[in-house]
């Protein structure tokens, strides 16, 4: 039997990778729509579009987090009310939603993962706005509506960490990168191919409404991302220097703990996302990250 689904964002580092997942699935009828064609904060459009899905993969959001500092009305009203545009139009056609959330909905101050039932006090703009619209998802959706939070996503689609490294890594001998902020690099890829299995299982039943962190096992912090880039893409890691996050100030503050931890996949017989380290093994063995680090190489 053909499922339907939506994926709205579908242009985005995340969308583009959720797209081709479903795309490979004979049984998944996929309807993709960028923020171009459509705008989630217009319920109109939206309401449109949910019609005739049974399920809906939201990858649409404002992901400017400095930016939302200086217009956190605007960011908001895509990842809060736009959220909840597609959470009612979700509940009145009885779709699934799977909502992408973040790490930035926790202050940071933690010294052990985040449960999924943590307290949330947002340090930021774009973590306030977030956090509206897992509230939205929360409040219309109870039985139907999945928030999957991911973190430090980076993937072969748009601007992200582990591209950035390997284009500076073929214009500069050494880097300053950040090391006291810890989070769980997660690849795009794999985190698409997570909300698929995620979104089948709802649709079957074996997975509840509710939320599940969707980002890599174990933890690492920026500099330990950029100096295993560098290892397994054949540079030399002692060019990347460990600074505090104090030599680059940002308008928005940073929690400097995100480690989520994983509770709710088990409790629904689905298996976490692997390892950081096994997951960046594998996605700078594909194409688009193998002709960066080629680059890299031979301009040293």
């Amino acid at each position: 039997m053909t499922t339907s689904w939506l994926v709205t964002g579908a242009r985005g580092l995340l969308g583009r990778d959720v797209l081709a997942e479903l795309g490979a699935d004979p049984e998944a009828a996929v309807t993709g729509l960028s923020r171009d064609q459509l705008d989630i904060t217009d319920p109109t459009a939206v309401r449109t579009a949910v019609d005739g899905h049974r399920v809906v993969v939201n990858c649409a959001a404002w992901t400017d987090v400095d930016g939302a500092e200086q217009a956190e009305a605007a960011a908001t009203a895509v990842n809060g009310t736009g959220v909840r545009h597609l959470a009612r139009a979700c509940a009145d056609s009885g779709a699934v939603l799977l909502h992408i959330s973040t790490d930035y909905v926790f202050p940071g101050d933690a010294r052990q993962p985040y449960p999924e039932d943590a307290p949330t006090s947002p340090v930021n703009a774009y973590g306030r706005g977030k956090l509206a619209g897992e509230r939205a998802v929360a409040e219309l959706l109870p039985r139907t509506g999945c928030i999957v939070r991911t973190a430090w996503l980076y993937g072969a689609h748009g601007s992200n960490f582990v591209a950035t490294m390997l284009r500076l890594a073929a214009q500069r001998e050494m880097l300053d990168v950040v090391a006291d902020q810890h989070g769980q690099p997660t690849w795009s890829r794999a985190l698409a191919g997570q909300l698929a299995v995620l979104g089948r299982a709802a649709l079957a039943g074996r997975a509840p409404a509710g939320i599940y962190h969707g980002t890599a096992g174990g933890h690492t912090t920026w500099y330990g991302l950029a100096r295993e880039t560098f290892r397994l893409s054949g540079l030399d890691p002692e060019r990347i220097r460990p600074v505090g996050s104090v030599a680059f100030p940002r308008p928005a503050a940073r929690p400097a703990f995100g480690v989520l931890g994983h509770s709710s996949w088990p409790r629904t017989g689905l298996v976490p996302l692997p390892r950081w380290d096994a997951q960046l093994t594998a996605a700078l063995d594909t194409p688009a990250f193998a002709a960066l680090a080629a680059a890299a190489r031979s301009s040293s």
